[in-house]
């Protein structure tokens, strides 16, 4: 068995291009460390609806430069199956490690298989290169980003000609053609003969930021913004600039980008400690609000001053922020979320007689809602211009929401203002998330067989009224490894992350409100509502 492992690590370094991993490779296979040569040759990552994303290294269960060339070998071969031979791929890419090398090896693989490739011009946000494949008729288009994962990971993400990303049975599809490729020495990887765009693909993006702001709207609200150490900031900074609103302060230690994310343990927004250095620039400079990027700025988190310091906003109340602004601004079309984003945008539309849908998780499923006018998700992702980018988009997202802080201090008004006001109109609808992080990803597994086989009936002391397994879909989704239950005045769903080694739980309560003094009273009532049901589905799920 050691034997044929050795061989098959050979057989792998003889064919890898980088000189790196080759090197991390051949001292594997030297010292014999068979426990480590089988954890990289276990298998294949997996290509699936959100691309590759996997820790980088050698060997096939990594992402690395072998990797890359056969899921861009695939991709090839599955466009000119779909009649597509010789359109153009556009590519772009990140500041993560090999970002740069994983969109050159994809040019070369797209050159060799007779299409035409077009790589972006340096590392810049991944909704520049949504809005490049529509822009530019492109009949497929790549990212190479890892999003906000930690520093020693990568990915690799693949959008259609319509601008939004795979679904199946796309994935599939492609899957099997990167399964079809044997040898790298069967891929034509020319040195030279794809395009390198300039920089009116940006500047035609920066043209169309302007479409998501009303053309008198107040541009006053004051800024602190971090980049996380991505590719947002210059982008970030010349949008703003164009729109007319004060220069946002930057995060000096955050602002430029560092694939090895110095500041942070994990580059997301949402993540303990993330925030640190904004809020001590924010309580330094005293701004209306602290706009935050992922590193490759498809997320935007919005944080604001609450009593005596700052917080960070939730993705749904952004979500709902955002909604209840382009409401009042007259939008039309229908509104969208996914399954594990809060309900309360359903009810802001409901009540301005606008069409509303569910989606499953993930933007590849929300940008393709019919008649799309403004779809987002929990996870700090907003689509706010889906004719300019059929993806969440972090830029255009912090234009609308300092718009509205700027409408608001217009009126002598916050965000918490008029979120109070929604709580009023409509229910307090306060959500939370248990988020278990593991090693082993067979403790999820078990976790979501114990819930199956021993489904809890009651949370924080609510009956369960509804509890679908979503295996199976429903008359409104496609089916998906889930679990949603409904609750009096509550509602569950458990799933395992599409792109981390988690499990999620999404939690909501919906507390009724009559007037502005019973908030108080509403908020103690949902915090203790969420800190029972948390306890309780924990217990379940035995995690």
């Amino acid at each position: 068995m050691h034997d044929e492992l050795i061989a098959r690590a050979k057989a792998w370094l003889a064919e890898d291009p980088d000189a790196d991993t080759r090197d991390e490779l051949a001292k594997l296979i030297d010292a014999e460390d068979h426990a480590e040569l089988a954890t990289r040759f276990s298998g294949t990552l997996q290509f699936g609806t959100a691309g590759l994303r996997g820790e980088l290294g050698a060997g096939p269960m990594r992402m690395n430069r072998s990797v890359v060339i056969r899921a861009a070998a695939g991709l090839a071969a599955y466009l000119k199956a779909q009649g597509h031979g010789g359109g153009l791929v556009v590519i772009g890419y990140d500041a993560r490690h090999k970002s740069a090398d994983f969109a050159r090896d994809t040019a070369a693989v797209m050159t060799g298989a007779g299409l035409r490739a077009a790589l972006l011009p340096r590392p810049l946000p991944t909704p520049v290169l949504a809005f490049a494949i529509r822009h530019l008729g492109a009949v497929a288009g790549v990212e190479v980003t890892a999003s906000h994962n930690p520093p020693r990971d990568n990915g690799y993400k693949v959008y259609l000609g319509d601008g939004s990303q795979i679904v199946p049975p796309a994935d599939a599809e492609i899957a099997a053609e990167i399964d079809a490729i044997t040898t790298l020495t069967a891929v034509p990887r020319p040195d030279a003969g794809w395009d390198t765009l300039d920089d009116s693909v940006l500047e035609a993006y920066l043209a169309r930021t302007d479409a998501v702001l009303a053309p008198d709207s107040p541009r006053i609200a004051r800024t602190v913004y971090t980049a996380m150490h991505g590719v947002g900031k210059d982008v970030l900074l010349a949008a703003f600039a164009r729109a007319g609103f004060p220069e946002p302060v930057l995060v000096a230690e955050q602002a430029e980008p560092d694939p090895d994310f110095p500041t942070v343990a994990f580059p997301n927004p949402e993540e303990p400690g993330a925030m640190d250095l904004a809020f001590a620039k924010a309580r330094e400079t005293d701004p209306d609000l602290v706009i935050a990027n992922d590193p490759d700025a498809d997320r935007c988190a919005a944080a604001v001053k609450d009593g005596s310091d700052w917080r960070m906003l939730r993705g749904d109340e952004v979500g709902a922020l955002l909604a209840a602004h382009l409401v009042r601004r007259g939008a039309h079309g229908t509104f969208a979320e996914s399954i594990v984003s809060s309900s309360l945008l359903g009810r802001i539309a409901e009540k301005a007689g606008l069409p509303y849908e569910e989606t499953l998780t993930g933007f590849k499923w929300i940008a393709r809602v019919e008649g799309l006018r403004y779809g987002y998700e929990e996870a700090l992702g907003y689509c706010v211009d889906p004719d300019g980018v059929r993806d969440k988009d972090g830029i255009t997202a912090a234009l609308l929401i300092t718009e509205l802080a700027s409408q608001l201090k217009s009126e002598g008004r916050t965000l918490l203002d008029l979120l109070d006001d929604l709580a009023v109109e409509h229910g307090l609808h306060a959500t939370d998330q248990l988020s278990v992080r593991v090693q082993d990803l067979s403790l999820i597994a078990a976790a979501m067989r114990r819930l199956r086989e021993q489904p809890p009936t009651a949370l924080a002391g609510l009956p369960i009224t509804k509890s679908e397994d979503l295996t199976q879909g429903t008359d409104m989704l496609p089916p998906t490894d889930g679990l949603r239950y409904t609750l009096d005045g509550a509602r569950v769903i458990v799933r395992p992350s599409g792109t981390e080694p988690k499990l999620k739980c999404y939690l909501e309560v919906v507390v009724p409100v009559a007037t502005h003094a019973d908030l108080p009273a509403a908020r103690a009532r949902a915090t203790e509502l969420l800190a029972s049901i948390k306890r309780d589905l924990s217990a379940a799920a035995g995690i």
